[in-house]
């Protein structure tokens, strides 16, 4: 009978320290705000041009560019690439703190038709933002 103050105080305990060291809130917040994330041609002057939804299979490279702002700390994102629904590519690439802060990654399309996508991903995988587009 006297057990079961115990076990309460354990569990309650157990409980208290695990929202410590994985608060729910982080789930919802990567720590940043996604302001652009678009496929684009090019990449000049550290912006994205010849933005669009549909490329031509004589298209050698994709860029997926990304705008960041209100980092709250160093971290790192993955920029995870798919054509149907096979993964064809995956960098990791990083955000540091500050007001704003754009990377790209690229892929060669090896003339591969069909839907493309690409998911933006944070440190353990979930999955921030995703943005599709096709090759003719």
């Amino acid at each position: 009978m006297k057990l079961r103050p115990f076990i309460f105080a354990i569990i309650a305990t157990v409980t208290l320290f695990l929202s410590l060291i994985s608060p729910a809130s982080s789930m919802d917040d990567p720590g940043f705000i996604i302001n652009r994330m678009v496929i684009c041609g090019k990449i000049i002057g550290k912006e994205p041009v010849a933005i669009g939804e549909t490329f031509s299979a004589v298209t050698e490279k994709i860029y997926c560019f990304l705008e960041a702002q209100e980092i709250e700390a160093d971290t790192t994102v993955s920029f995870v690439w798919y054509f149907e629904d096979t993964e064809m590519a995956r960098v990791a690439l990083p955000l540091n703190k500050g007001m704003r802060w754009r990377t790209y990654s690229s892929k060669k399309l090896a003339g591969l038709k069909g839907n493309w996508k690409v998911e933006l991903q944070d440190y353990s995988g979930i999955v921030l933002n995703t943005v599709s587009f096709q090759v003719q």
